[in-house]
């Protein structure tokens, strides 16, 4: 049947509709992740948090919303999509209420895991409504695009609109900006989204603890590898590792005898998709390591405020805009393998050249060029990497397989900022012990000597971070070289 014009014309508003819908439920689950960062010195103050209970109102929403995920995607599989989109966004916004009420630091807290639950279930059912919401081809291209700009751009938007908000209102605005924005979505998706009856299958309990549990002991193990307080030796780190890596192994053992599986092993049989995720693994990796690391050194080494920490990554996030929409454009053409390959590249060349930060340095002179280096290539990535995950998945795995893409990212994060926390801090200790060692006799007085040494020794720490989060990126684009073997054919619709 061929549309007449009008058809067409309402066709094409319900499905922008449907993408600002989903675009907007996306970027508001990512701004939380940072959002919040900001404002930890006003909630430490008001709600009487210790330095290592504050971290907590971060880990809180890490926890569930990387624990959950895998059965977030399942829950929308099986229960319909739009109905756990809707209740998702429901959750996030009475948590995001809950938060900015809160008068003690258990409400709090409380407040933040139930948001992660919320954002477990919205981030998997948004991807994968877009990949059953729009037709084959550049429709559904550049919806994914538009989802994949929204997963990074929310990260630097949430330190601006934290900033703003914490310095011009209050830091309880950080959570209560949701709720309209919440409610909003939650009745914009029941107005446009197709609804899709709940489908036959039941929920792997035995699955859904071992995975959760899994990805939670793993992620929890790994935040507090090198916070401050603890260390990779410590006996809850390794206790946690080792919980994690031993509920995921049963995870394994019990999804592969399953019939119901909340991860079907046939989503890992092919090879294309099985080097997405590991390439998405490394992304997670270096932007969540990068991204911290950068926002301390601008702050602690330049002088940043929050507010001009989050003004200076608006290029950045420009920049990969743009790059996304380039990708949208050259994917019928090229395909997604040269893209991963040049995404691979061009972080791995920002990633070196940022690993060049001085003390002295400008942000035009030594930063504005790597940033917007690692933006293209960022925004180069997204987008071949959701439509390789979701290629040829099957309608009723559609959300599980969204599911692995996200759970990835957020694994590979808190690896990346264990792992270059590991090198930044220890290059840092063994920089200030050498700077104390070697200072020379001088009129300098003592104060200003040290805020000096630990500047230069916070400088080469972070620069070995950026430098092993280069390495990653190579490490990407090997998986992009040996493993993914995907071509232009291979995606409906190109």
């Amino acid at each position: 049947m061929t549309l007449s014009a009008p058809d067409k014309a309402g066709t094409g508003r319900r499905l922008g509709a449907a993408l600002l819908v989903i675009a907007t439920a996306q970027l508001m689950v990512t701004v939380d992740a940072t959002i919040v960062t900001v404002a930890l010195a006003h909630i430490q103050t008001a709600l009487g948090f210790s330095g290592s209970g504050l971290e907590w109102v971060v880990n809180a929403y890490v926890l569930t919303l990387g624990g959950l995920l895998l059965l977030g995607g399942r829950a929308g599989d099986l229960l319909g999509r739009r109905r756990m989109f809707v209740i998702g966004l429901l959750l996030f916004t009475a948590a995001s209420l809950a938060g900015g009420l809160a008068t003690s630091q258990a409400w709090l807290l409380a407040a933040r895991a139930v948001q992660g639950a919320g954002g477990a279930i919205v981030a998997p059912t948004a991807l994968a409504l877009v990949a059953t919401t729009f037709p084959e081809g550049q429709a559904r291209n550049r919806a994914m695009g538009v989802y994949a700009a929204m997963s990074v751009a929310g990260g630097v938007l949430g330190l601006v609109a934290g900033g703003l908000l914490v310095n011009y209102a209050s830091w309880r605005w950080v959570l209560f900006v949701n709720v309209p924005i919440g409610i909003a979505a939650a009745f914009g998706a029941l107005a446009v989204l197709p609804g899709v009856a709940s489908r036959a299958g039941r929920f792997d309990a035995l699955g859904a603890v071992t995975g959760t549990g899994g990805i939670a002991a793993l992620v929890y193990g790994l935040s507090q590898a090198d916070n401050g307080t603890s260390h990779w030796g410590d006996a809850n780190v390794m206790a946690a590792l080792a919980g994690g890596v031993v509920l995921l192994a049963a995870f394994v053992v019990i999804e592969a005898r399953s019939q119901h599986g909340l991860l079907p092993m046939r989503l890992l049989r092919n090879r294309d998709r099985v080097g997405a995720n590991l390439i998405m693994l490394g992304v997670g990796a270096t932007i969540g390591g990068v991204f911290f690391f950068l926002t301390l050194f601008v702050q602690e080494v330049w002088g940043y405020s929050p507010l001009r920490t989050g003004l200076s990554f608006l290029p950045f996030t420009a920049v990969m805009l743009v790059a996304t929409a380039a990708a949208t454009r050259l994917m019928p053409r090229v395909g997604p393998r040269p893209l991963l390959m040049a995404g691979a590249v061009l972080n791995a060349g920002g990633l070196y050249w940022m690993s060049s930060l001085t003390v002295r340095g400008t942000y035009a002179g030594s930063l504005l060029g790597p940033a917007l280096i690692i933006g293209a290539g960022l925004g180069m990535l997204f987008l071949p990497l959701s439509l390789v995950c979701l290629a040829g998945v099957a309608d009723a795995d559609s959300g599980a397989a969204a599911s692995l893409l996200n759970t990835g990212r957020q694994i590979g994060a808190s690896i990346g900022l264990a792992v270059l926390g590991t090198v930044a801090w220890t290059v840092t200790a063994n920089s200030v012990r050498a700077s104390a060692v070697a200072r020379p006799v001088s009129r300098t007085p003592a104060a200003t000597w040290h805020v000096a040494a630990y500047q230069h020794a916070l400088t080469a720490g972070f620069d070995r971070a950026f430098l092993v989060a280069a390495a990653i990126a190579v490490l990407m684009l090997v998986v992009a070289v040996t493993v993914n073997r995907v071509r232009r054919a291979d995606l409906p619709g190109s």
